[in-house]
């Protein structure tokens, strides 16, 4: 058996759904090759994560669609780090930063592991309740306020240029907005509503928690800062989005 159809098995592998056959041939292969060993390691981790927190969001509408998606997302992150791989080989060109975070993402912590996963999670999910809810005659957000307007970064500003500290500011001020906006609709909330939408804030302010902790502890750490910026932004998501409800 070759390495690619052994990772192809691992999910049906970890889950039980192999025949006996196919399970001796990949059970001896694992023996043989690290590189799978790695694999099979991982992707355990990420299912061990996902049992642990699956009590901790909504489930979303259509699970069968949202594992699809997840799948699509692991196979992208798998080709572009084959390619800067290659780039790296033949010197060709620089890595990216998005090509060193995905070389470094075998060294995620815990923490960070269950902040990206929670990440894809809400990601998914919020996107295809609200795509729903909008078909229901809801209104569309209102405009944000100049001032908040005039705070952020001036247009054609590469956000590369913004530090860590700067872009974080930023993001604050657009969070505290929202946030106004969302104390003054939550009184006409439905309790189910009001539960879904602190559900989701406290799986995101947790991930954005183990971020900055991260950040204390090695603050030029490039995977904490991604997530750390990856969750402001989902929390800004969850905060303008249910602004409309």
């Amino acid at each position: 058996m070759n390495c690619e159809k052994c990772q192809d098995l691992l999910s049906d592998f970890l889950d039980g759904a192999l025949g006996t056959e196919d399970r001796r041939m990949l059970s001896a292969h694992l023996e043989e090759c690290l590189s799978c060993v790695g694999a099979h390691d991982d992707l355990d981790s990420i299912l061990s994560v996902c049992r642990d927190c699956r009590d901790e969001y909504d489930t979303p509408p259509n699970e069968k669609a949202l594992w699809l998606r997840i799948r699509n997302i692991i196979e992208s992150e798998q080709s572009a780090s084959s390619s800067a791989v290659a780039n790296s080989a033949t010197g060709a060109q620089p890595l990216s930063w998005w090509a060193r975070l995905l070389n470094r993402s075998w060294e995620l912590s815990l923490p960070q592991l269950s902040a990206a996963v929670a990440a894809i999670v809400i990601a998914v999910s919020l996107g295809t309740v609200f795509s729903i809810g909008r078909m229901q005659n809801f209104s569309a957000p209102a405009v944000r306020p100049n001032e908040l307007v005039s705070n952020s970064p001036k247009t054609g500003t590469p956000t590369a240029q913004l530090t860590v500290d700067d872009r974080v500011r930023h993001q604050q001020m657009e969070i505290d907005y929202w946030n106004k906006r969302i104390q003054q609709q939550m009184v006409s909330w439905s309790p189910q509503t009001r539960d879904s939408f602190k559900r989701n804030l406290t799986v995101i302010d947790q991930a954005v928690a183990d971020s900055r902790n991260q950040l204390l502890v090695d603050p030029h750490d490039e995977v904490s800062e991604e997530m750390l910026n990856s969750a402001l932004n989902e929390k800004m998501q969850l905060l303008r989005e249910f602004s409309d409800l």
